[in-house]
Parts: C-alpha cells; structure tokens; sequence
C-alpha cells in the first residue's frame, strides 16, 4: 500500500458516498486507475465496506452502556452460545473478547434506562456469568469510525505518484 492507496482511505472515511471522479481528482489520478485501486483494496480486504453513518440521537437511542463481562465457565460449549448469541443481540454495536481482569466487553446502544434493563435480562439469561458491570456514558466528546492512516514516508508520495501514472498510462 503506498501513499496514493492512504490517501484514498483517508478520504473514503471522511465521505464514502464521493463520485470516483471527486476521489480521483483529490489523489491526483484520473478516474480508471483510481477506481482499480479502489477495487484492489476492497478485494484485499483493507477496504470493508462503505456505510453511513447514523445519529443515535435523532433514531432515540442516546443511550450508550459499556458492559464488562467475565465468564461464569471456559468450556467451549459455553463459548459457543455465549459468543452467537450476544452477537446476534442488535443492541451491541462492538463486542470484543478482552485480555485481563475482564473476558468480553460490549458497546450496548439502546433508547433509555428500561431499554437497557430488558437488554440486560436477556443478557443474563444466555449462560451463567461469574461478573457483569455496566458503565453509562454521559457525554460523546470524540466518537469515529476513522482509523489513523500513517503519513507516507518524506519522498514516498511523489514516487508512489509516478509509479501509478506510468502504470496507468
């Protein structure tokens, strides 16, 4: 991945929803090679998907809940049901497997107090858990799906440039 690849990323972050054309001519490529690029990252798997992106707030889901989970049992049957089942759970938005004092934690995003209890219970309710602990946030103060792209290296930029130019034409 070079430099013009980055910066593609970059701007695909920022707004997806930007002709090839508009993209093309913020790298500094014309419209053909700009688009294969595009479809080598989406076929290589760096480029996931394109979605939009959505205000809890105004669908009436302006409550956020971290939830800490530690296992009740390892046993792999355990796992299993633990795992499909929290993660077919439309209220989770994140769910990780975690390393420390804690073994799963969740981004739960639900319309209000009783919305969470319901959640809750049924989260309890999937298989036996040693320790559950939520945390409610009271403020966003900085949410992105944006993922720090690194700068190209000094010089890399214009060869990278090149490269692509010579390819493309």
């Amino acid at each position: 991945m070079d430099a013009i690849d980055r910066h593609i990323l970059t701007i695909l972050q920022e707004d997806a929803s930007l002709s090839i054309a508009d993209v093309a001519a913020r790298v500094g490529l014309s419209q053909t090679p700009c688009w294969k690029r595009i479809q080598r990252l989406e076929a290589s798997g760096v480029l996931l998907r394109r979605v939009a992106l959505l205000s809890p707030e105004k669908l009436g889901l302006g409550l956020s809940v971290y939830v800490s989970i530690v296992a009740g049992e390892h046993s792999d049957a355990w796992l299993e049901r633990f795992t499909q089942s929290v993660a077919e759970m439309p209220q989770v938005v994140e769910f990780y497997r975690m390393a420390g004092d804690v073994d799963y934690m969740l981004r739960v995003v639900v319309s209000d107090m009783v919305a969470f209890d319901e959640f809750y219970k049924r989260l309890i309710s999937i298989a036996p858990l040693r320790n559950v602990v939520s945390r409610f946030a009271m403020e966003r103060i900085k949410a992105t799906t944006a993922l720090p792209i690194e700068p190209p290296a000094v010089g890399e930029a214009p060869r990278a440039r090149r490269v692509a130019e010579a390819a493309a034409g």
